[in-house]
Formats: structure tokens, C-alpha cells, sequence
């Protein structure tokens, strides 16, 4: 069963999302924390799979907390569960190594299909988060993709002042497709939809991409693309 730490300073939504999660069957609370220090002290005891982790909490909020456990422990997936998506709180939590962004708002179901594509290796965005990236992209405002050496990517590629063209990269057509797809917020499930191919294929044609792009994270790689001209 997947191991979920919630990280909230309302006691009575973590209560509601513990309730949740265990009668889903498939996952199970392992802690719940009402700020960031308290996460971390849990974390010292028990490392999760996954964690829900709020923004604006009292002490330590998640945008501090999330750098720290990215780098502290990588193979956590973060997702972050907040009533909040201004481009301040989006960019930091991205740029920290949140994997997914959803809002309270969402439902039960949202919150539960974002767990399991979190696990699957997937990124996940609400609507309305992947709406305000695309206008912090459009007004320049969205962080930047870390930056790659010249023997990782071609001058020039991902700045704001070029188109970047993937056939640097060795792009097939297919993975072109593809990368399009990416860019627009579609899963992997999606994808295998619009293109008459097998999940799992999609799956290996996405790796690929990421290996030339030089990365893994799928939120960050949609950032990166949506700079491309396709």
C-alpha cells in the first residue's frame, strides 16, 4: 500500500483526507502534520511514499518545506492541496520539486486520481493551475527550467528570446506529437487516446523525450516545452 504523510494546519480536513484515503484501500496515512516542522520531524521517523502538503501553514509553510524534502528525499512525490494558485505560490512550489498542484476544491475524486498518477510517475495539474501557467508563461513570469551545460542542450534552447526547435534534440515526428501533447497538460492515458497507441507505448516514447530533453520531471518538461514551436 502506497504510504501517504498529509501536511495541513486544519485538523479536521486531515481527518476528512485520512478517512478518504483509507477506505480507498489503497493507501495508508502514515502521519499527519500541522506545519512543515512538524512534517519534517515525522520524516525523520518514517519516510512516505507521497505527501499532501499545504501552502500557508503556520512556522514553516510548504513552500519551504518542499525544497527541503525534495532534497533531503527525491523519491518522495509531493503534491501540493491548497485553496490558493497565485503564480507566486505556483512558481515556488514547481521550481521546489512539487509534482503535482491541486486545489481543495477539487473533490474527493481529483485528489485521488492525483495521488495515483503521482505514483505512476506523472505530474498532475488542476485546470485552473495549468490555465494561470500558460498566462505566466505568456507574460514571462513563470520560473525557468534550471538551466542545462552546452554539452546537455544546444545554445540558446529554452531561453525566452528563441524559438527552440526539437529537432536539436533528435526528435522524431512521433516524439514531436508527442511533446505537443505534453505541453498541453494531457496524461499519458490521454495521449494513448488521441493517438491510438498503447499506454505502455507512450509510456517508453515519453521516457525517451525526457532523456533528451535532460528532464525527468514531467511538470518541469511542460514548462519546457510549452517555450516550443510546434
Amino acid at each position: 500500500m502506497t504510504k501517504i504523510l498529509l501536511v495541513d494546519d486544519e485538523p479536521l480536513l486531515l481527518e476528512s483526507l485520512e478517512i478518504i484515503l483509507s477506505l480507498s484501500g489503497d493507501y495508508v496515512v502514515t502521519g499527519k502534520a500541522g506545519n512543515g516542522v512538524e512534517a519534517l520531524q515525522l520524516l525523520s521517523k518514517e519516510v512516505p511514499d507521497l505527501m499532501l502538503v499545504d501552502l500557508n501553514m503556520p512556522g514553516m509553510g510548504g513552500i519551504e518545506l518542499i525544497p527541503k524534502v525534495h532534497a533531503e528525499y527525491p523519491d518522495i512525490r509531493i503534491i501540493v492541496l491548497t485553496t490558493f494558485y497565485d503564480e507566486n505560490s505556483i512558481s515556488h512550489a514547481i521550481a521546489g520539486g512539487a509534482c503535482g498542484y491541486i486545489l481543495k476544491d477539487s473533490g474527493k475524486d481529483a485528489i485521488l486520481n492525483a495521488i495515483s498518477q503521482a505514483m505512476n510517475g506523472q505530474s498532475v495539474l488542476d485546470l485552473k493551475v495549468m490555465q494561470k501557467l500558460n498566462n505566466m508563461l505568456a507574460n514571462g513570469t513563470a520560473e525557468k527550467a534550471p538551466e542545462k551545460t552546452q554539452k546537455e542542450r544546444p545554445a540558446g534552447a529554452f531561453s525566452e528570446e528563441k524559438t527552440v526547435d526539437l529537432s536539436d534534440y533528435g526528435m522524431t515526428d512521433r516524439e514531436k506529437e508527442i511533446c505537443r501533447l505534453i505541453s498541453e497538460g494531457c496524461t499519458n492515458s490521454q495521449i494513448a487516446s488521441i493517438l491510438f497507441i498503447s499506454e505502455g507505448t507512450v509510456k517508453n516514447y515519453v521516457s525517451t523525450i525526457y532523456d533528451k530533453l535532460g528532464e525527468h520531471d514531467r511538470t518541469k518538461a511542460v514548462l519546457m516545452l510549452q517555450r516550443c514551436k510546434f
